[in-house]
């Protein structure tokens, strides 16, 4: 059996689904693939020749983990906890092209897609839809190692497409019609530390929020306007209130996205300039661009893109261009400053390929 799970890109909302706030993001192209069968001993083999690596789980073994993210044992005891059992073990190969650590969800495509292999070669061969298998995957990725992130990377990579994400009062998705035109996705091949940024940004807004409260109880980042926030801006440091200007100026361009791509047509040079609005306030409020990506995202405008933005946590990985014509252009010139770039399409979310 082979699974297969896209990478996603965030297209609006970046740093807000941990603060509940609604995010819009498309998985792409780019894919992880998990082929293998049952053993006849107990036995869990995953080979990963993309990284030179193989690991190993003994069913007979109690489950530890062994490493920082040990995500492989992580899904087997989500699963284990809903009364998943494996009688036999299991050996598969993984392998992708989503790059890896660098905001495009590699790590959550392999949690998807080895939680969809695992309840298929489970004794309960079970069948998880994909919301199911996204909410698992958030529970085996982030809960269960007490990390920083939100729920946009498991959903987006299971259901697929150009889809709307929230959180509040419920875990709540709507998908998009396509978008015309085409993305460029660009590798700063910067290394990125997605936790310490996660927890920079989060930790900073939401001590923000607790500030905010004790003076003013019905304060919501839901619902606060950017036209009330002068009357809390005695009680913060200049660097909080541009922290919390920033945040709230996000969900509103995000929520402007959301009226555009949910309308009869798309206006195609509009959705390029919110990209580039979005990505204004990720570089100078939320500083979690990086100069060579700003170089990135300058080449793919001069070349014709009509907006373009950083993707993921930030302080590196990658970023993308949106342009109606002209992509071989925006992909070269990008090209020309990282060396790595691709046209990449939306694309279905986790399914079984054989």
């Amino acid at each position: 059996m082979k699974v297969s799970t896209p990478g996603r890109i965030c297209l609006f909302g970046e740093h807000q689904d941990y603060l509940n706030l609604p995010v819009i993001a498309a998985a792409v192209s780019l894919r992880m693939q998990i082929e293998g069968g049952i053993r006849g001993d107990r036995q869990i083999i995953i080979n990963m020749p993309d990284i030179n690596r193989i690991e190993s789980i003994n069913l007979d073994l109690p489950l530890v983990y062994s490493q920082k993210k040990d995500y492989f044992k992580s899904s087997i005891k989500v699963l284990q906890g809903l009364g998943f059992t494996f009688s036999k073990g299991m050996e598969c190969t993984l392998r992708s092209n989503i790059p890896i650590n660098a905001g495009t969800s590699s790590s959550s495509a392999m949690v998807v897609s080895w939680l969809n292999f695992l309840s298929r070669m489970s004794d309960q061969q079970k069948v998880l839809s994909p919301h199911q298998l996204a909410e698992l995957a958030y529970r085996a990725e982030v809960l269960e190692f007490n990390e920083a992130g939100g729920m946009m990377d498991q959903y987006s990579t299971s259901i697929g497409g150009t889809i709307w994400i929230e959180s509040l009062p419920e875990i709540k998705t709507k998908n998009y019609k396509n978008i015309p035109g085409y993305f460029i996705l660009g590798n700063s091949r910067e290394p990125k530390d997605t936790q310490s940024i996660l927890s920079r940004v989060k930790g900073g807004v939401l001590d923000i929020v607790v500030k905010l409260k004790n003076f003013d109880n019905n304060f919501l980042l839901h619902t606060v306007q950017v036209n009330e926030l002068k009357k809390y801006r005695k009680l913060l440091q200049d660097s909080e209130y541009e922290l919390l200007s920033g945040t709230i100026i996000n969900r509103d361009i995000t929520r402007k996205a959301d009226a555009l791509l949910s309308g009869p047509c798309i206006d195609e040079k509009l959705f390029g300039q919110l990209l580039t609005e979005h990505q204004i306030i990720l570089r100078d409020i939320q500083k979690i661009s990086t100069n060579k990506i700003d170089k990135m995202i300058d080449a793919a405008l001069e070349a014709g893109a009509l907006g373009a933005k950083i993707n993921g946590s930030g302080g590196g990985g990658c970023m993308f261009a949106y342009a109606s014509a002209n992509a071989e252009n925006v992909c070269e010139a990008i090209k020309q400053i990282s060396g790595e770039a691709y046209i990449i399409n939306i694309s279905e979310g986790t399914k079984i390929e054989m």
